[in-house]
């Protein structure tokens, strides 16, 4: 095979991992919240970890953008915008909001990016506590506004960043510390974009079935756990050990309603992480996408349990083995979807040219403006 068709059936793998990783997480999160009995017709409704993630990919090619044409950038300084362009289309502190970033704006025309104009992105879909009262306090800066909280939303509006590579998941925990102060947050945040860093970089290997050429979710997410603390980030054997331990007991003790309980116990980035991994673990074959989110979302907090099972799962397997009655009635499906091939885009092709050699499109800018 001509060397440029593998470079395009690379290209190929990677976006349809990509896709399904955002798809996936948002199929989680809607599952979760209907706990696992979404309607049998009519649109499905996206959850706010949703709309935080799309966030954090148009943050993302936005920093990116930036970078190409300014020369710096700090990534989690443009994310943190676009979340605040999510609280003003939420009506939170819009005032506060548009006096902090309109003068940014050459018309003062604010919020800025073809994704603020998505109406299901003003719907409130849910409840982010602690993002609402971090952003509250744009107008104190920025070392006033982190809370407390350990909450799910710090991890499960972070998974996109995994898709970036390795720079970015060495600022994952930053970004999460945006809004979130607890370590067990952040640290969960760094662990789980790593963990799916490494699904939607893994090459295939041999599947749970004998026979099948399909890639194990099993195996690929053994190997990623097994190489967590070689990598180049913060991380000790007691936070390791957790990752171990669910993953043992998803291979020794599948789909166990009372031990997912146990994982995950509550609505924190450290249960979210956990929960998630044992049930992608639990049903690791493409077919079984559908019963493990339904199971996923059977766990105290399902939204974000399921949220992390989508994603990962997602990222194995693409998103071409996503429940198609699902994704089709998604109402944020083609965002999401726009979104994943525009971070690839604006990764391997940077539409909007740089500081120094012209782009290929010249509207991209305006969707994405490097600020």
């Amino acid at each position: 095979m001509p060397p440029d068709e593998d470079h395009q059936r690379e290209y190929l793998t990677r976006q349809s991992r990509v896709r399904g990783m955002l798809l996936g997480l948002a199929l989680g999160d809607t599952v979760g919240a209907a706990r696992g009995k979404v309607p049998a017709a009519g649109p499905l409704r996206a959850g706010v970890s949703t709309q935080l993630a799309c966030f954090t990919v148009e943050g993302s090619i936005r920093a990116l953008v930036r970078g190409s044409h300014r020369g710096i950038c700090h990534p989690p300084s443009v994310i943190l915008h676009a979340y605040c362009r999510w609280a003003a289309l939420q009506g939170i502190e819009v005032d506060k909001m548009r006096r902090r970033w309109s003068a940014g704006t050459a018309d003062k025309t604010w919020p800025d990016g073809w994704l603020a104009g998505v109406p299901a992105l003003t719907e409130r879909r849910g409840s982010a506590p602690s993002t609402v009262t971090a952003l509250s306090r744009i107008d104190e800066g920025q070392e006033h506004m982190v809370t407390k909280s350990r909450g799910c939303h710090a991890l499960t509006r972070s998974l996109p960043l995994a898709a970036i590579g390795p720079a970015a998941i060495a600022q994952a925990g930053e970004i999460a510390a945006l809004t979130h102060g607890d370590a067990a947050a952040q640290s969960a945040t760094v662990h789980a974009t790593a963990l799916l860093h490494h699904c939607l970089t893994s090459t295939p290997v041999e599947g749970d079935r004998p026979g099948t050429a399909q890639p194990s979710a099993r195996a690929v997410l053994q190997a990623g756990i097994a190489g967590l603390p070689s990598a180049d980030r913060p991380d000790t054997g007691q936070e390791h050990a957790p990752l171990q331990a669910a993953l043992r007991h998803a291979v020794e003790q599948p789909a166990d309603v009372t031990r997912l309980a146990r994982l995950a116990p509550d609505a924190t980035a450290p249960s979210a992480l956990l929960g998630g991994l044992y049930a992608a673990v639990s049903f690791p074959a493409r077919a079984d996408i559908g019963a493990a989110l339904n199971f996923a979302a059977a766990a105290p907090d399902g939204d974000s349990v399921a949220c992390v099972t989508g994603a990962l799962l997602g990222a194995v397997h693409g998103a071409e083995a996503l429940p198609v009655d699902l994704v089709s009635r998604h109402e944020l499906a083609w965002v999401l979807d726009t979104l994943a091939r525009d971070l690839l885009a604006e990764l391997t092709d940077s539409p909007s040219g740089s500081e120094y050699v012209p782009g290929w499109d010249p509207h991209w800018w305006s969707r994405y403006p490097g600020w």
